[in-house]
């Protein structure tokens, strides 16, 4: 119970500094959190920008939730989310002609694979070397960054972007479509599929019940022969490849190309996501759609009350500090118990 109940208060507290936040510019918190509602769930059409939004947050999310089983605190989602996306863009052009059915899939594989490399190698890092993958996946997404506003403004440029340097478009059989009666792209299915999976994965496996015994205590799982060193990398490289889908899905689903758009901060989000989702995949899914919802509502933040459309990212940045100085109430909080009343003979 107070697992759940820690988070809420922090998300609870953070929303109460926020609107002493606004209060301080002149405008009024009530308007401000009505608005939010609006336009994260006052509507279908509200709804289903926040389900389109939550899409990249649920696979941004594993990214850090996987390796936090092992005790790893990785950051690096953002950098493997672009990587992805260029090389499903790049496998996209290379392969325009083929079959969609044969094409999108590889797209897919690429992006899983460029993703695992970034943060798998973030893992062989902190296996080989001791380096802290902290530090390491966050510098690795900036490398990841640099290459691709590299390729996008030169060899996979296309003449014809002027204004803002991109890949040439993908083919329209290549792109993914929305989910009957809905303008929610497949990304979400895609999103929701890969939490259950990584859930079952960590709850249901040897191998993540092999994982959490090396994030509880890594010397005692050494001392019982588990490959600590494998269930490191593999568990990163996973994570990584979660990260690549969503890029593989933003290009696919959203952009269509591959450009700095990408760079939107769904990485930085996911590791809020997966922090207050408490490193449970199934949590992730909700939390998930939370954030989607509050990103969905800068908009009209901005265009009813004058806020800039960046508000939203100042309530993210006290919901992170405030669960942050949460974390040392866990196991230190007791929830009051009801007395048994003596059962009559």
């Amino acid at each position: 119970m107070t697992a759940i109940l820690v988070p809420v208060a922090a998300l609870a507290a953070s929303l109460a500094l926020f609107g002493a936040f606004v209060a301080l510019i002149g405008v009024s918190p009530l308007d401000v959190y009505q608005l939010m509602y609006t336009g994260a769930f006052g509507s279908w059409f509200s709804w289903q920008n926040t389900l389109t939004r939550a899409a990249p947050l649920i696979l941004t999310a594993l990214c850090t939730a996987l390796p936090a089983q092992l005790g790893l605190v990785v950051i690096g989602g953002e950098g493997a989310l672009v990587l992805g996306a260029l090389a499903a863009a790049a496998t996209g052009l290379a392969l325009e002609g083929a079959p969609a059915p044969v094409v999108v899939p590889a797209m897919g594989l690429a992006a899983m694979a460029a993703g695992a490399l970034l943060i798998g190698g973030a893992g062989a890092l902190r296996h080989g070397r001791g380096v802290n993958e902290t530090i390491s996946s966050l510098l690795l997404s900036y490398i990841a960054i640099a290459v691709l506003n590299h390729m996008v403004e030169g060899p996979l440029k296309d003449p014809a972007s002027l204004n803002k340097p991109s890949t040439a478009p993908l083919a329209d059989d290549y792109t993914i479509g929305t989910l009957p009666g809905m303008d929610v792209h497949w990304g979400l299915v895609v999103g929701v599929v890969c939490a259950l999976a990584a859930w079952v994965l960590m709850r249901r496996t040897t191998f993540g019940f092999a994982a959490r015994m090396v994030g509880g205590n890594p010397r005692a799982a050494r001392m019982a022969g588990l490959p600590v060193g494998r269930l490191l990398i593999v568990t990163t490289a996973l994570a990584g490849a979660m990260a690549g889908l969503a890029g593989m899905v933003e290009v696919a689903a959203v952009h269509g190309r591959a450009n700095a758009s990408l760079v939107a901060g769904y990485g930085s989000t996911g590791i809020l996501v997966a922090f207050l989702a408490r490193q449970n995949p199934l949590a992730v899914i909700p939390v998930a759609i939370l954030f989607g919802g509050i990103g969905a509502s800068g908009g009209l933040l901005q265009r009813r009350l004058g806020l800039p459309d960046a508000s939203v990212l100042v309530l993210q940045g006290i919901i992170f500090v405030t669960l942050l100085a949460s974390e040392g109430l866990h196991g230190r909080v007791r929830l009051p118990r009801l007395a048994k009343q003596p059962q009559e003979a």
